[in-house]
């Protein structure tokens, strides 16, 4: 009789183990069971070092968020394998969309040069005297062979412009590029860095010269 009782014990023991199971299945989210590591974050520096000759401004500069391709405003990593496919980094992205991302490493560097006042983002009561328009073109790392190492490739197209009717002053391209020392990701982002801070440096240095010879006119 007792052995009875404990065998009866053990199988209701069992039967509510495994109903607890089902219990907590179901309120597990099923993406949860089947998702992999969270994604490496990564993000660039602003430039900081510029032209000695840069002329002084006394005017103030917004920068808008850039406009981008749909296959560029995310946070994914771009990569061209070939001329006509495009694709992304596994498990890695930027700290925020590429718009986003380079208008705050753009409001940072043309405050880093000190040679004009630049207006960032929430500055309210304040009035720009020029407004600068960017595009972003290409911001990807490109794989002309198979075997050797990435060429990352950052152009922007910018316009300038007279606020607040935002009229046309001036227009330019600006293209950074540079070859990561390996395959490895972490190189392949400091080649980013490299090539946005050559992009970056040529876009102050224009939009600043454009604006002294602006207001001087």
């Amino acid at each position: 009789m007792i052995r009875q009782f404990g065998g009866l014990s053990r199988a209701m023991s069992r039967s509510a183990f495994f109903a607890l199971c089902l219990l907590l299945a179901a309120c597990v989210d099923p993406l949860d069971l089947v998702s992999g590591a969270p994604p490496r974050l990564f993000e660039l520096t602003p430039k900081s070092t510029f032209d000695r000759n840069l002329p002084k401004v006394s005017a103030r500069l917004a920068v808008d968020v850039p406009t981008a391709t749909a296959g560029l405003n995310t946070a994914r990593i771009a990569l061209k394998p070939t001329l006509t496919q495009f694709d992304y980094y596994a498990g890695a992205r930027w700290v925020d969309v590429v718009p986003v991302m380079t208008q705050n490493l753009l409001l940072e560097s043309f405050d880093n040069s000190q040679k004009i006042d630049v207006l960032g983002r929430g500055a309210y009561g304040l009035r720009a005297d020029f407004g600068l328009l960017v595009n972003i073109r290409e911001f990807q790392a490109e794989y002309d062979d198979q075997d050797a190492s990435p060429e990352v490739r950052v152009r922007f197209q910018a316009r300038m412009v007279a606020m607040p009717r935002r009229t046309h002053i001036a227009s330019t391209s600006v293209v950074g590029l540079a070859t990561a020392e390996s395959r490895k990701l972490d190189d392949i982002i400091d080649a980013f860095d490299q090539a946005f801070g050559r992009a970056a440096k040529d876009l102050v240095d224009w939009t600043i010269r454009r604006a002294a010879q602006d207001m001087r006119s």
